[in-house]
């Protein structure tokens, strides 16, 4: 009786020790200590960090940035990329202040056709990569020059002014005073892409396709397609985050979006999300996101200088990348 006791003692020990191995074993959990330890960091590094105020304002800039990376993520996991994004979600951003002010249409219907000019532009693009067969990263590249250029001969390179005031609930609206609401659109979008990604046979696809497109393809399902569809979900999340913007500045910003593609890029490969395709979990992309947004604001508040932060988040891309491609080796 005492050698069986003692047995299954060392059995659940074993079977403990083996879950405590695998669960460090998951690129999020990784993410998840570095998110604490840093909060950790800037709580020491400034007394104004902790307020209620400034994690407020850490959730709204991450609303932004975060919604991106949703869509980025769709991407990276077919093994593919988006550079595009920052000045997607400009163009459509002034597009739809422009169909308010110049054309005085709801602003339910102004978002409505800006959310479609980058389903428009992520088919485009989707279609490219897909069936043109043209490097993403080209074609992104190619497309992130067109839309900017596009938003700047629309607005002649000028801010657009004199929104609805209304329409400033948006990005600086509260629900039931304590939400920010781009915060709850936020929550909204990554549960929808969660439940795409984890409970849907297209989200099955999309893992299946980054994994072994050839044997995906070999096995009768339209590869093409879901590409295409992928790109659209990134013109989607662009387009709801240029409305978040203009709405959070009361202004159709032509030039707003620079950078936000690498800050999106960063936050998916940082939540554990492989650059080569096929691994990857959209929890792990809300914690990437709020790490940036942490790193950030807490650099700020300590006076570092923004070019310093450049160099950190170019640095964070290119470490997150390595350890990636690693874990996909091993």
């Amino acid at each position: 009786m005492n050698n069986l006791a003692d047995n299954q003692v060392r059995t659940k020990s074993s079977t403990m020790s083996l879950k405590f191995k695998n669960l460090f074993k998951n690129p999020e959990m990784f993410t998840l200590i570095g998110f604490i330890i840093l909060m950790a960091i800037m709580s020491f590094g400034s007394d104004q960090f902790l307020t209620t105020s400034n994690l407020t304002n850490v959730l709204r800039q991450v609303s932004i940035v975060g919604i991106l990376a949703v869509g980025m993520t769709f991407v990276i996991l077919i093994g593919g990329i988006d550079l595009s994004v920052g000045s997607v979600m400009a163009l459509t951003g002034t597009m739809m202040a422009g169909m308010m002010i110049n054309f005085s249409l709801p602003p339910i219907l102004a978002i409505l056709i800006g959310i479609a000019i980058g389903v428009l532009i992520g088919y485009i693009t989707g279609s490219l990569v897909a069936y043109a067969r043209i490097p993403a990263i080209i074609v992104t590249l190619a497309m992130m020059e067109i839309a900017r250029g596009a938003g700047l001969l629309y607005t002649g390179g000028y801010p657009l002014s004199g929104l609805p005031g209304n329409f400033s609930v948006i990005g600086r609206g509260y629900v039931f005073g304590i939400i920010p609401v781009p915060v709850l659109i936020m929550a909204v979008v990554f549960l929808i892409a969660y439940i795409i990604l984890n409970h849907l046979p297209f989200g099955r696809y999309i893992y299946a396709i980054g994994g072994n497109e050839e044997a995906v393809r070999l096995s009768g399902v339209k590869v093409k397609k879901y590409k295409i569809m992928v790109y659209v979900i990134s013109g989607i999340t662009a387009s709801i985050s240029g409305m978040i913007l203009v709405s959070r500045l009361m202004s159709g910003q032509p030039n707003a979006g620079e950078g936000y593609e690498l800050s999106a890029i960063a936050a998916v490969v940082l939540g554990g999300t492989s650059i080569a395709g096929g691994r990857g979990h959209i929890g792990g992309t809300l914690l990437g996101a709020l790490l940036m947004g942490v790193l950030s604001n807490g650099l700020n508040l300590m006076g570092v200088s923004s070019y310093v932060q450049m160099v950190l988040t170019g640095i964070i891309i290119i470490g997150a990348i390595y350890f990636s491609s690693k874990k996909t080796v091993d």
